[in-house]
């Protein structure tokens, strides 16, 4: 998970299960205990989306951004916002699609552009991280926990040198 504003990792984890949707409600937890804070709101694409995540979520006072299911981003970008009262009877899966539609979901899940996908790429290519080197689960975590930990390093050491720069 990165953080929107500083582009910084605030939670990560490996796992050799193929399915994320099991792992949301641990990430965010991770969050807190790595920030002392809940975050206000979650973006996450369509892998993490259930029900049960979003409600459990949104209990919690998390404003929730998944989609429920795949969809190429210019398609639901390009949809007109939904107008009037929010309809009743709505399932979650209906309220979260209507949710994504409207002006705001679609600035707030766009977020994703500028910070996840960013990471990723910078952790690949500049960092060269296309594969782990180390076998077993548990030194694989190890390897990717300490990959992110260079990330923000080097995030965090960029910033202060344009900080420098600027005083």
């Amino acid at each position: 998970m990165v953080d929107a504003d500083s582009k910084v990792i605030v939670a990560a984890d490996l796992t050799n299960k193929c399915v994320d949707v099991q792992h949301l409600e641990g990430l965010v937890a991770q969050v807190e205990r790595n920030t002392g804070r809940r975050p206000k709101e979650l973006s996450a694409d369509a892998g993490y989306w259930s029900e049960a995540n979003v409600r459990a979520l949104e209990d919690r006072g998390i404003e929730v951004f998944i989609p429920p299911e795949k969809v190429k981003h210019s398609e639901w970008r390009t949809q007109d916002s939904p107008k009037g009262r929010i309809p009743s009877g709505l399932s979650v899966k209906d309220l979260m699609r209507r949710r994504l539609r409207t002006k705001r979901g679609r600035e707030r899940y766009k977020l994703r552009q500028t910070s996840v996908e960013p990471a990723f790429g910078n952790i690949k290519e500049p960092l060269g991280m296309r594969q782990l080197l180390l076998r077993g689960l548990a030194k694989a975590r190890s390897e990717w926990l300490m990959v992110c930990a260079v990330f923000n390093i080097l995030k965090m050491f960029r910033a202060g040198v344009a900080l420098a720069a600027v005083t």
